[in-house]
């Protein structure tokens, strides 16, 4: 009997810890590295879950998701001749595509966290957009960093098509 009480609590743990790094990708073992054990990243990752369960989360209705695209290829242009402010134009664009779905946009750690609930395939292409963006602020990014930054940014762009957006943001749609 104990035996089959001790099989029945690690299947059970090995299928929350399956569970979660099918949905966090990358991220849980970015948790695990972080938080120096599994346990830990693991309680760490259900907590964000229940943060972002009481989120208002809601997809972007048709105007907005035209209104963003448009607003993206105007960035895009303005690369050629200005990529400094093309790629600090494309993190607000982000932030307010964040803000207008529901997601909490005060602080990077805390933002990182929530996205990465439904995010985390892509929460990469945030962070190395974000940290390049804020290089060039102090002018220490060099122009193929600015470019890397505008193909990371792109993949949370809403022009994409949602076969695109679908496999790039784990079947989720990207913030």
């Amino acid at each position: 009997m104990v035996v089959i009480l001790v099989c029945a609590l690690v299947a059970g743990m090995i299928m929350r810890r399956r569970r979660l790094q099918a949905r966090f990708g990358p991220e849980y073992e970015r948790a695990v590295e972080t938080k120096g054990s599994r346990r830990a990243a693991e309680r760490d990752l259900r907590e964000r879950e229940e943060r972002h369960d009481a989120l208002h989360i809601k997809q972007l209705p048709a105007s907005a998701r035209d209104r963003y695209a448009h607003e993206w290829d105007r960035v895009q242009e303005r690369f050629v001749d200005q990529p400094d402010d093309a790629v600090h134009e494309a993190d607000r664009m982000v932030t307010s595509l964040m803000s207008e779905r529901g997601y909490p946009t005060e602080g990077l750690e805390q933002q990182l966290s929530d996205l990465s609930v439904e995010h985390g395939r892509t929460l990469e292409h945030y962070r190395s957009a974000h940290e390049v963006n804020g290089r060039s602020t102090r002018h220490e990014a060099t122009t193929e960093e600015l470019r890397g930054a505008m193909v990371h940014y792109r993949a949370h762009s809403p022009d994409r098509s949602s076969a695109d957006r679908s496999a790039a943001c784990g079947g989720g749609g990207c913030a």
